[in-house]
């Protein structure tokens, strides 16, 4: 049978009790009734690492990936930081749009400290958090593939209109995949009801997650190559691009491939969750720096246009 839309594999690999993965958060419930229960009798089908981390005071409370939670604390600091700087250029195309996509990031951060990082909740809170979390990382990377088009000056950098297409058109896929998210995880209709018991085939999901935000990371990459390349005529900025992009698959790796060996080898204090946080935050910077490095001198523009980028 086809694997397409199965989370039983991710859920079960990305910690048991805390996954790292929010989208097997919103399987909570049934998660946690299958540890108490089924996977005494099922161990080797149900398999995952359980991630403890750090135990705290109380009964069964850990603070799961402390790692993740302190790296997504200064990846927040880092954020504002360069919308501090992008600020401070003196001309700069698509300013406004890339600190619209850091702190989109920014929001990102805040629900890996509670999902990522697994920072004691109850279940409704992670629940809340993680679909929070889908919806901005979906969100965020759209308006990071804008801000590849933005290069292009099809329309005006900064102008309402601009800001506008970019930061609306986000809001409407970050409602839309929230209400997926909440609904699957709280189970408001009868309609995702289906999801929540193995394998946890949720096609909306896998598609929103995993598919979609992937399909904008590739053009945002596709755009700005070919801006550089065939627009600028420049080489040096590609470097920047280059890096950001195996930083991100580097995380993706530790998160999906590495994750349960890291858990196991380390009898459950962390995960891949942590490296995931840390390379993205570093491909974050390394494509600000990407973006900083093109607007910072003048670069010539097609005379159709009859604009510079600066």
């Amino acid at each position: 049978m086809s694997q397409y839309g199965k989370w039983h594999d991710f859920c079960r690999d990305s910690g048991s009790g805390y996954a790292t993965i929010p989208v097997c958060n919103l399987f909570d419930e049934s998660r946690a009734r299958r540890n108490q229960t089924t996977a005494r009798l099922y161990p080797d089908y149900y398999g995952g690492c359980q991630l403890t981390g750090i135990p705290l005071s109380g009964e069964d409370r850990h603070l799961a990936n402390l790692g993740s939670i302190l790296l997504a604390f200064f990846a927040i600091l880092a954020s504002l930081f360069l919308i501090w700087r992008s600020e401070r250029k003196k001309a700069a195309v698509g300013r406004r749009e890339m600190q619209i996509f850091l702190l989109g990031y920014i929001v990102i951060q805040i629900c890996e400290i509670f999902t990522v990082g697994g920072f004691p909740l109850d279940g409704a809170a992670r629940r809340g958090f993680s679909a929070v979390h889908i919806a901005a990382v979906v969100a965020t990377l759209w308006i990071l593939m804008m801000n590849g088009a933005v290069g292009y000056q099809l329309i005006d950098d900064g102008t309402p209109l601009s800001l506008f297409l970019i930061f609306g058109s986000a809001v409407l896929l970050f409602i839309g995949t929230g209400y997926i998210a909440l609904d699957t995880g709280f189970s408001w209709t009868s309609y995702w009801v289906p999801t929540l018991t193995e394998p946890n085939q949720a096609y909306a999901l896998y598609t929103l997650y995993l598919l979609v935000p992937l399909v904008f990371l590739v053009v945002f990459f596709l755009l700005e190559t070919v801006l550089v390349l065939k627009v600028l005529g420049e080489v040096r900025p590609m470097f920047f691009l280059a890096g950001a992009g195996l930083a991100f698959a580097t995380g993706q790796i530790f998160q999906f491939v590495i994750s349960v060996h890291i858990c196991n080898g380390t009898h459950g204090k962390i995960n891949g969750g942590l490296f995931e946080t840390l390379f993205t935050a570093i491909s974050v910077v390394l494509i600000w720096l990407f973006w900083s490095s093109i607007t910072e001198d003048d670069w010539p523009m097609p005379a159709a246009t009859g604009s510079t980028y600066t």
